[in-house]
């Protein structure tokens, strides 16, 4: 079994899918002979051609709106928005017209769209390459969305989006495209969306984690361990629709909750979170639920590190609960 880092489980993923689909066409800024600005593209131009994989002038409201197009025509578009950051100009597109297409049609019109774009900070971007914007539209009903936190789980389930007849909104932890590496599968394979993954038991708190700051929540509890602290890591892979069942049962058992992730604090979707396990599980907690999560700031260039959460500040959040 091959190992890859997730962008390449993510590029395995796309051409797996447009040689199996012909439907399937792939468009954005540079994905063409280029490859993409992370080369998540690189080498589709070549076996399928600039009919397949187009490369779009840079106008993101131009490359949503060219897809839903297309998905109503019944193509099976992939675009690619470079940056998290630059999606803010095809926002009214994806929101007032994507999102709201199969329900507008009484179901007649599926609009089957698969966004992808890279997300997060680590990568010293400043504040107009690192933002975290899931919040908005894990809010948006009629999206689904999904980040994964490994390359298995990147190619799994960008399969899974791609077959999906739902607009999806993929999100790629750009931070770890490189850095996490695993055995994938060469072969077709596809993750059920909605459905966490426990990355590790544990029986005194739950770390609740998705995209880059899975590792960190690994991370975390590996320190904790040292100073017997066992903490329980949950990837939640899909955050719309996220896999309540899984959280309230392992709150459940642990008693204590802690959540993770890196866009701003204020109504970032933790809160989410933490106050559906709350409704659910609420006489199982022992402690408030903690969070560790950006600043309400814009993302900072110099002081980068200091704004995304690490081991550090997540084991201090779990030692919080463990002494309340």
């Amino acid at each position: 079994m091959p190992t890859m880092n997730i962008i390449q489980a993510v590029n395995d993923a796309l051409r797996i899918e447009m040689r199996r689909e012909p439907k399937v066409v792939v468009l954005g800024e540079d994905v063409g002979r280029f490859g993409g600005v992370f080369r998540a593209t690189n080498g589709l131009y070549d076996e399928f051609g600039p009919d397949r994989v187009i490369d779009t002038p840079l106008a993101e409201g131009g490359i949503i709106g060219s897809a839903i197009g297309m998905a109503l025509y019944g193509m099976r578009p992939v675009p690619e928005i470079q940056f998290a950051d630059f999606i803010y100009p095809a926002f009214d597109q994806i929101v007032s017209e994507l999102a709201k297409l199969r329900y507008r049609s009484g179901g007649q019109y599926p609009c089957p769209v698969v966004i992808r774009t890279p997300v997060g900070g680590g990568i010293r971007g400043g504040h107009y390459h690192s933002q975290s914007p899931e919040a908005l539209f894990i809010h948006t009903p009629g999206l689904k969305v999904v980040s994964p936190s490994n390359p298995y789980d990147a190619k799994g389930l960008l399969l899974s989006c791609l077959r999906q007849n739902d607009p999806v909104l993929f999100l790629e932890p750009k931070r770890i495209y490189r850095a996490a590496k695993g055995e994938v599968p060469e072969d077709d394979y596809t993750i059920e969306l909605g459905r966490a993954r426990v990355a590790r038991e544990g029986t005194h708190c739950t770390i609740i984690a998705y995209g880059s700051m899975t590792s960190v929540a690994e991370e975390a509890a590996e320190h904790a361990q040292g100073q017997d602290i066992s903490c329980e890591v949950i990837d939640l892979r899909t955050l719309m629709p996220f896999d309540i069942d899984t959280l309230v049962a392992s709150v459940q058992k642990t008693g204590r909750a802690v959540v993770v992730h890196e866009a701003p604090r204020t109504c970032g979707f933790g809160a989410e979170l933490v106050a559906s396990i709350c409704e659910r599980a609420m006489e199982f907690l022992e402690a408030p639920i903690g969070r560790v999560t950006g600043f309400d700031t814009p993302f900072p260039y110099t002081l980068e590190h200091e704004y995304l959460p690490n081991a550090d500040r997540v084991v201090g959040a779990v030692r919080q609960t463990l002494e309340w």
